[in-house]
């Protein structure tokens, strides 16, 4: 009688006890970035004072771009490091990917093939981060949203400057309501992307982080050394982004509220993103909206605009809608 208590007291507990953490399998398409080394060896590696559990880099599919210097030169070096220090398979294609993990990182530095590669991924409905720039185009980043929207599938992009921990502290600051920001950092230029889509992207980020949505119009100043653009957000804000090429890059938002001034101190490094990006795995949570990027986005391709029309402002809704998102902006 004693026996059976225990037995079924023994059962009663697996039945209630808590399930242990699903470990996530991982792919990776695009293997031309460093990224995919810092990002696997947080995730794999769990002697790293910064290991994010919950998932495990298994698979990943080469990709390149042969004429980006960055990616034909690197690719393969970062190839083999994959499968030498991590163990990670390498396979033919992305379908053929897909069908081995449960949520995918696109990692390609070059945002001109990320349409065509997030198509298979969005059709097999697996969780997408597409690290920056999300596309080549505006009208490519649109496209990957729409899809994705049409699909259910959860997907986003965001710079890593996003979640710094500085940048965290910036804005748990007491301002008041946020009126204007600066943001200035690197602006390195790529010639088959939009000024800004290549390394831009990272202070443009950083600057919506603070102002949220809501910018109506972009109008830019342009040198060989320097970009100035400044945007005009709804209810009387104003942001400003400082673009730098010369030898020395330093990256900060300054962000002005109603009732004082805040400065970001220090930087930080991709444990918060790579975080966040296991977290949405999980969950189905974007931690950053479709909206938000697709305005992104769009204020870089208005810069450009505004550079070719020499300094005139753009209208961001234009914008949009002349990149193939009028469903955008009837949400």
């Amino acid at each position: 009688m004693i026996r059976s208590i225990i037995v079924v007291v023994y059962l009663s507990a697996l039945l209630v006890a808590p399930k242990a953490a699903e470990t996530l399998k991982i792919g990776i398409v695009g293997l031309d970035t460093s990224h995919v080394i810092a990002f696997t060896r947080l995730i794999n590696d769990s002697s790293h004072p910064d290991h994010v559990e919950g998932g495990q880099v298994i698979a990943a599919f080469k990709g390149g771009s042969p004429d980006v210097e960055s990616s034909r030169t690197r690719v393969d070096r970062f190839t083999k490091q994959l499968q030498t220090e991590f163990g990670v398979k390498i396979v033919s294609s992305i379908p053929e990917l897909c069908r081995q993990v449960d949520a995918i990182l696109l990692e390609s530095v070059d945002g001109r093939p990320h349409l065509e590669q997030a198509r298979p991924i969005i059709e097999h409905g697996l969780p997408l981060f597409i690290d920056k720039p999300v596309a080549g185009t505006l009208r490519d980043a649109i496209e990957i949203f729409r899809l994705a929207k049409e699909k259910n599938v959860p997907c986003f992009s965001s710079s890593s400057y996003r979640f710094y921990p500085s940048m965290t502290k910036l804005m748990k600051q007491d301002i008041g309501s946020v009126r204007a920001a600066i943001s200035y950092g690197p602006c390195h230029l790529e010639p088959h992307h939009p000024d800004l889509f290549w390394y831009g992207v990272h202070p443009t980020e950083a600057l919506f982080t603070v102002m949220g949505t809501g910018c109506q119009q972009v109008a830019r100043v342009s040198t060989n050394d320097t970009d100035i653009v400044t945007g005009q957000w709804s209810n009387g804000r104003t942001g400003a982004f400082y673009g730098l090429r010369t030898k020395s890059t330093p990256h900060k938002v300054i962000a002005f509220g109603s009732t004082g001034v805040a400065e970001q101190e220090g930087g930080g490094g991709y444990a918060p993103l790579v975080q966040e990006i296991m977290t949405f795995f999980k969950t189905k949570h974007p931690p950053v909206s479709m909206a938000e990027t697709i305005e992104i986005f769009a204020f870089m391709e208005a810069a450009d605009q505004s550079k070719r029309r020499g300094g005139i402002p753009v209208d961001i809704k234009e914008t949009i809608r002349n990149n193939g998102g009028s469903w955008f902006l009837r949400e």
